[in-house]
């Protein structure tokens, strides 16, 4: 996979994170879980995690290259002021994030049809019912104090919902969902399975029928399995990776 500046390529730091968080973006776009020309991703690049890697303002996801992504600084507050600043409701969650939960590197935030169903029903829990919602038993948390767009008041109150490691799924009530991972490849993947999980929970209840729920032992269990399951969103980013390479892809240019 294309890892390194391509000739003619400005000297740009980070570029093995851009390259990934590009590839995300690619990939998030070809699964149709982008929202339009909104929906940020997010990755911390310094040690305290206020610096960090985003998405342009109003790009579609098909199109954000490596080179594109802004360099914030979560504690700068003259970002929004210059030239090429980030979108407004970006700055507010992923911003707020950042300088709250350090634990918290990589943060992806979608509107996924599925993630967004549950979030709208009344109990916004996900059940383990299969293998993938099992995943995230005891994983997340459930945000129902929705106060309209996540400008920076509402990424504040956001953030101080994340200070648990272990949680790395919000489930923001009446919006969507916000992915927490260690790295690109770690978020990614988190966010492809709760949206595969919530897919299958929602169709489950579409057929009326009595759900076949596991016991919270063996949830647990199988929680614990899949988090120390060698290296899976290591090597799914790379496939995709490999794929969009073999394609000739602009997103790591």
């Amino acid at each position: 996979m294309l890892q390194t500046k391509p000739a003619g390529t400005p000297n740009i730091a980070h570029w093995k994170e851009r390259v990934e968080l590009a590839a995300a973006f690619r990939w998030t776009a070809r699964l149709n879980m982008h929202e339009a020309v909104a929906n940020h991703f997010s990755l911390s690049v310094n040690d305290d995690g206020t610096q960090f890697l985003m998405n342009p303002n109003q790009v579609h996801f098909s199109r954000v290259k490596a080179s594109d992504l802004l360099l914030i600084d979560a504690n700068d507050p003259e970002t929004l002021d210059r030239p090429g600043a980030p979108d407004p409701t970006a700055w507010g969650l992923h911003g707020g994030v950042h300088r709250a939960c350090p634990h918290h590197r990589c943060l992806m935030h979608v509107h996924s049809i599925h993630a967004t169903v549950l979030a709208s029903l009344a109990d916004s829990r996900l059940p383990p019912i299969d293998q993938n919602c099992a995943t995230f038993f005891n994983r997340y948390v459930i945000d129902d104090g929705y106060g309209g767009l996540a400008f920076e008041d509402e990424g504040d109150r956001c953030a101080a919902m994340l200070g648990d490691p272990s949680k790395k799924v919000m489930i923001m009530g009446n919006h969507g969902i916000l992915v927490m991972g260690d790295t690109v490849a770690d978020c990614f993947n988190r966010m492809y399975y709760f949206e595969r999980a919530a897919e299958t929970y929602i169709r489950a209840l579409q057929t009326g029928q009595p759900l076949r729920v596991l016991s919270d032992e063996v949830a647990e269990k199988t929680a614990r399995e899949m988090e120390d399951y060698p290296g899976q969103g290591d090597r799914h980013l790379a496939e995709l990776m490999a794929i969009l390479d073999a394609e000739g892809s602009d997103y790591a240019a």
